[in-house]
């Protein structure tokens, strides 16, 4: 994941949170254990928020559907895994009540208490979605409202998917901020500056990359003066201006903002004094 700083390249960290699937049944199979509107209206069925479509592959535990490393967290991705007539677990349910309640879905009611089926399927098909790609690349909550909307989902339902995984760790952005600040600083040689460019622009909020950066040692001017001496060695044949112009620019761009020219000025003294040789007489061991 070595290019989302330099101009769009694409990082590639592991999912903050490992996602899951489930397999599909029929709605024979899964009639019992659904949601229904009845409770709000008096119309037919309305469809899951998530099918169980989302993902497949992943192993079950006792009771048949797959559940997400958070032990906390429901199981979004496989509601209509569970065996007839056994639905879910109370423990697997925010509210303990062993029953999913699909709350967006409440917005998709119009006033007459019909359920708008179009609106639900695209929501569904657009968490679905996310799911997908959260399972190959980590997203902020930011990013995961617009991938939203751009499958033209209402901004209330984007809402709601958004905070509920949120809520149940599969969006973290403090994770992500973390991952992002190890990755830009051990791997890409990054300073400061650069990493808030880089986090900022992901959609991390202020607050949580300040949070993030908080926790690097205060040692940027040794790892600026690093950076420095290995870009030097490229720049012997250079003059002196050339080379400290060039250097200080490199060390700029990567975030080092105050200490890129000192950083520059230290590793070209250092490159231009003579090495040191023995006194005549010594014998040298290799």
């Amino acid at each position: 994941m070595d290019t989302a700083s330099d101009g769009g390249e694409r990082d590639a960290l592991a999912p903050v949170i490992p996602l899951f699937g489930g397999d599909r049944r029929t709605p024979s199979a899964t009639s019992s254990t659904r949601p229904r509107p009845s409770d709000r209206t008096s119309s037919s069925d309305t469809p899951n928020a998530l099918r169980a479509g989302a993902g497949a592959g992943v192993s079950s535990p006792g009771n048949g559907a797959p559940r997400p490393s958070n032990p906390g967290a429901p199981n979004l991705g496989a509601r209509s895994a569970w065996p007839s007539g056994a639905g879910p677990r109370a423990d697997d349910t925010p509210d303990g009540s062993g029953t999913w309640h699909n709350t967006w879905t409440d917005d998709l009611v119009d006033d007459v208490g019909t359920v708008d089926e179009d609106a639900v399927a695209r929501a569904e098909d657009a968490e679905a979605a996310l799911l997908k790609r959260l399972r190959t690349r980590s997203l902020s909550e930011r990013e995961a409202s617009a991938f939203l909307r751009d499958r033209e989902l209402e901004d209330d339902a984007a809402a709601h998917i958004v905070d509920r995984m949120r809520r149940h760790g599969y969006l973290d952005d403090a994770a992500l901020a973390e991952q992002l600040v190890h990755s830009g600083v051990e791997r890409k040689g990054q300073g400061r500056v650069m990493l808030i460019q880089s986090l900022g622009s992901r959609g991390i909020p202020r607050e949580v990359i300040d949070a993030a950066l908080a926790e690097l040692p205060d040692d940027e001017a040794e790892r600026a003066l690093e950076f420095a001496r290995q870009k030097a060695r490229t720049m012997r044949d250079l003059d002196r201006d050339t080379a400290l112009r060039r250097l200080s620019g490199q060390l700029a761009r990567r975030g080092y903002g105050a200490n890129a020219l000192s950083a520059a000025r230290l590793a070209l003294d250092e490159l231009s004094r003579p090495a040191r040789r023995p006194p005549a007489g010594t014998v040298r061991f290799e």
